[in-house]
Order: structure tokens, then C-alpha cells, then sequence
């Protein structure tokens, strides 16, 4: 069985250089901000909406053409972090914060960053081969695109509820944790369903859960599947730190 890691403080307060929920958000919502008034500027000069997306956004969205994806491969992670919509970032941070604040309480902060990023791109390898093998999304795929977190909150979302299906957001509050997971999954498949009528984007919610469902399972078996990025990540970051010296 493996030892879950319960790490305090695990409130979502900014300075807490463990809260990896808080940075994904700060990030995500910097990223947003900084669009925003790229698109503003773009209007006050007398540029088409068109022009702001051909300039800016088509180098941060993933394409459905795996050729332009070859020519632009950083859109894999510029994507993961992009919104482009008031209420997507809105929603996707609220849930963000929710579904991340169980999984850093109940399996520490590294769990965080690497079901991030694993979930969005299992949601990209199931996005963009049902792009290439469904005859009813082919015939959009030279011009379709995603963006945005949602996959990655699917992952987040499935990987929290397998640690703690039972927990409880609020101690007053008679509902499991696993409840509220299967709302936010109604809410997604609705919201694309019959809101932007885009079920392109039900197969990255797909591959987003599964991804969720394996990382968290296999952690639970003593497994960490991240742990190799966790080392990379804390030696990239510490590269200039000064080393300290011990004085005997």
C-alpha cells in the first residue's frame, strides 16, 4: 500500500510554495489576462477579430492537422495553459481549485503538476486521433482546434475522487466527494454537448479522466508516475541556486 503524503498547510493561500493549485491558476489566469489586452490593442488599432487569431492565437491553440501541428509543436503545452473565453477561464479555474485542492490535501502537491500535464496530453492523443478516424469530424479538421484546461481538470477531477471518493468539501455538507465529480462531468458533456455544440472536445475529456484514473491508481500501488518529471523540474529550477556549504 502506498504511504499518502499529507502535507499542511494545503489552504490555497498565494504564498504557500507548495500550493501547486494556486500556481497552475496564477499561470493560467496570467496567460488569459495577457491575451485579453493583446486583443484589445489589436481592436484599438483597426484589426479584424481574424487578424488577432492568425497573428496570435493559431500559435497557441493545438490543431486538428497533424501537419501544422509538426510546424508548431509547442502548441502541445501552450495550449494546455490558453482560454479564450471569459467563462471558460472562469469555470475552469472554480473547478481547478476544487478538484486540486483535494488531490494536494489528500496526496501532497507533487501529485499536481505531473497529472496536470499527463491528463492534457492524453487529451490531445485522444482529441486529435478521433480527428483522424471519426468520418464525422474529418471534414472540419483542416480548420479545428482546442485549447484550454478542461482535460487536464477531467484528470485532476477522477484522480482526487479515486484517492478520496468519500470527502467531504465542506464538513456541514451531507455530500460525497464523488457527487460533486459526477456533476462537473454532467456539466462538461452538457456544456459542449448543447451549448458550443462542439463534441469534438468530448474525446480529450475522455482521455483526460482515463489519464486520472491510471496515474492515481497506480500511485495508490506505491507507483508514482511522476516522479521522474518531479526530479527534473526541482533540478531545472534550482540550477542557479548557490550551493550551501557545511562548515564543520
Amino acid at each position: 500500500m502506498h504511504t499518502e503524503e499529507r502535507e499542511q498547510p494545503s489552504s490555497l493561500s498565494l504564498g504557500e510554495e507548495r500550493n501547486m493549485v494556486t500556481q497552475l491558476v496564477l499561470v493560467n489566469v496570467t496567460v488569459f489576462i495577457l491575451l485579453f489586452f493583446t486583443e484589445i490593442i489589436y481592436g484599438i488599432e483597426g484589426n479584424p477579430p481574424a487578424r488577432f487569431h492568425d497573428d496570435v492565437l493559431r500559435h497557441l491553440l493545438l490543431p486538428a492537422d497533424l501537419t501544422r501541428l509538426i510546424h508548431q509543436p509547442w502548441v502541445i503545452i501552450t495550449s494546455l495553459f490558453t482560454h479564450t473565453g471569459t467563462l471558460a477561464i472562469f469555470s475552469n479555474m472554480v473547478w481547478l481549485c476544487c478538484f486540486g485542492y483535494v488531490l494536494q490535501d489528500q496526496a501532497g502537491h507533487r501529485r499536481i503538476l505531473p497529472l496536470y500535464l499527463f491528463s492534457g496530453l492524453a487529451g490531445m492523443i485522444f482529441y486529435l486521433a478521433c480527428m483522424q478516424l471519426i468520418p464525422a469530424f474529418q471534414y472540419i479538421q483542416p480548420f479545428a482546434s482546442t485549447t484550454g484546461a478542461a482535460a487536464s481538470i477531467m484528470g485532476l477531477a477522477i484522480g482526487a475522487t479515486v484517492v478520496a471518493p468519500q470527502y467531504r468539501l465542506l464538513s456541514n455538507l451531507p455530500i460525497p466527494f464523488w457527487i460533486v465529480t459526477v456533476i462537473f462531468i454532467i456539466v462538461n458533456i452538457a456544456s459542449f454537448s448543447f451549448g458550443s455544440q462542439d463534441l469534438t472536445s468530448l474525446p480529450a475529456l475522455i482521455g483526460g479522466a482515463l489519464a486520472g484514473y491510471i496515474y492515481m491508481k497506480r500511485w495508490q500501488k506505491g507507483h508514482d508516475m511522476g516522479q521522474g518529471f518531479n526530479k527534473l523540474l526541482y533540478k531545472i529550477t534550482h540550477l542557479f541556486h548557490p550551493k550551501v556549504k557545511v562548515i564543520k
